[in-house]
């Protein structure tokens, strides 16, 4: 589907058909829990022909082109609207209309939003349930010695994970990353609200269709750019899988879910818990030591296993039985089924991510330079120089992510210090418009009371 076509305000019958088809794929793959195996079903997917080319497949890297425009930064909308339409709920711009997916965290709505004419996946998540699930949310643990952070589940609830991810994605921007448009959180209301481009995921699994080699090589360059630049952004994703990889309306793949993510200093992040779905875990994780692993060298068996499911539909190991599948993991060779029929260049670089011992696993810069992915040498990625860039946001652009209360002009100012009573106004809000400090002395029903400090010339 075009973004053209995506764009249109009165939608035809055969549009009507295309979107409730990628609503239904959405429902199957969207924001759900994955069993032990990672198996689910199979959305329609693009062909190779529909693809549009990206910068990393043109000639964008050599001198006299203009890098890519940075994305706009997330919007944070502190105050939300919610009411009853006729056939759908409208949250401020947004009018949510069916499910589309469901997970332990919250749902995933189809938004369409009336002020860019655009389709967007929402996630709800409630904050109380959350809460309720796992405590009060509670600091993150301090950075080690070591310079790794470890966002333990034990010692973080769910929503502090929420956030994390929310944290992360703000300061990405890559073409294979997913893009977090807004993100709607009002105090005075439960849900929290996501909103991201619409996309699907890559592939379900398992499926009697799965990806053709040159499909699996397409897709799998970009995993590997994406991959780089969130090793780069000094990021651990922990939880590469095919339904985490999703499709964006220019066929290109887009990283999501962040929500078991490492931050970490220094050169790689040094873990020692599990995290993920257990059939992308990497055998250094299954063990009852006592010992610290590299967080790279997880990504890189989990990118290993989900090219094992691009071609063959299915994971690389699988058993009824959670404690058999870790086994399994740890101590059962590669196994190639006889058909489809795969180059003995994917075997290999298949058998060189799924290495079990990490020490030896093969990196990044080796799988960007293996033949298979260059093609033996004919086609070679982009330098980590030339596509990842640390993410920097200006003043401008901070003004313009936030949403400002249009009364705030009436603010009556005072010399000095003053007790100003305004309506229900965020205190982020307000340090926005008079760049000064705010604070909140009282908060009721109907009314933010605010200390505000500042000084007029």
């Amino acid at each position: 589907m075009s973004a053209d076509t995506a764009n249109r305000v009165d939608l035809d019958p055969d549009y009507h058909s295309e979107l409730a088809d990628m609503v239904a794929a959405m429902n199957m793959a969207a924001s759900r829990l994955t069993p032990p195996n990672g198996y689910r079903t199979t959305p329609h997917r693009l062909n190779l022909s529909d693809r549009k080319l990206s910068l990393q497949e043109r000639s964008s890297y050599q001198s006299g082109v203009t890098p890519r425009i940075a994305r706009r930064p997330t919007i944070e909308s502190k105050r939300v609207s919610i009411s009853d339409g006729d056939d759908c709920v409208q949250l401020n711009q947004y009018k949510l209309k069916s499910e589309i997916g469901k997970g332990s965290y919250g749902v995933v709505k189809l938004a369409y939003n009336e002020d860019d004419d655009q389709y967007y996946a929402m996630k709800l998540v409630s904050k109380k349930k959350l809460m309720k699930q796992c405590g009060f949310p509670r600091r993150h643990p301090s950075r080690e010695s070591n310079g790794s952070q470890e966002n333990l589940l034990k010692h973080s609830g769910l929503l502090d994970r929420v956030y994390q991810e929310i944290a992360i994605l703000k300061k990405l921007d890559h073409l294979n990353v997913v893009n977090l448009v807004e993100v709607l959180d009002d105090p005075a209301e439960d849900n929290l609200h996501m909103g991201k481009k619409f996309c699907y995921p890559v592939m379900e699994i398992p499926t009697d269709s799965p990806l053709s080699e040159e499909m699996a090589h397409f897709y799998f360059r970009d995993v590997i750019l994406g991959i780089e630049y969130l090793h780069y952004q000094k990021i651990i994703h922990r939880d590469i899988k095919p339904s985490n990889l999703l499709l964006g309306d220019d066929g290109h793949i887009k990283i999501a879910d962040f929500g078991v993510s490492n931050e970490f200093e220094g050169n790689d992040a040094l873990l020692s818990n599990s995290a993920g779905t257990p059939a992308f875990m990497a055998p250094e994780t299954l063990t009852d030591q006592d010992l610290r692993f590299s967080g790279k060298a997880l990504d890189i068996w989990a990118m290993g296993v989900t090219l094992f499911c691009f071609v063959f539909g299915r994971c690389t190991f699988h058993d009824e039985y959670i404690l058999g599948l870790h086994e399994k993991i740890r101590t059962a060779p590669v196994e190639f089924p006889d058909m489809p029929v795969i180059s003995d260049g994917l075997k290999d670089i298949i058998i060189r991510m799924l290495d079990k011992v990490p020490e030896t696993r093969i990196m990044l810069p080796e799988i960007k330079l293996h033949p298979w992915v260059t093609l033996d040498g004919t086609d070679l990625l982009p330098l980590e120089e030339e596509h990842c860039t640390v993410v920097e946001v200006t003043e401008e652009e901070v003004q313009n992510s936030v949403k400002l209360v249009p009364s705030l002009s009436a603010v009556p100012l005072f010399v000095g210090q003053g007790l100003v009573q305004l309506g229900y106004l965020q205190r982020k809000e307000i340090e926005r418009f008079l760049r000064k400090e705010a604070y909140i002395i009282q908060q009721g029903n109907n009314k933010l009371f605010l200390l505000l400090n500042f000084s007029v010339a």
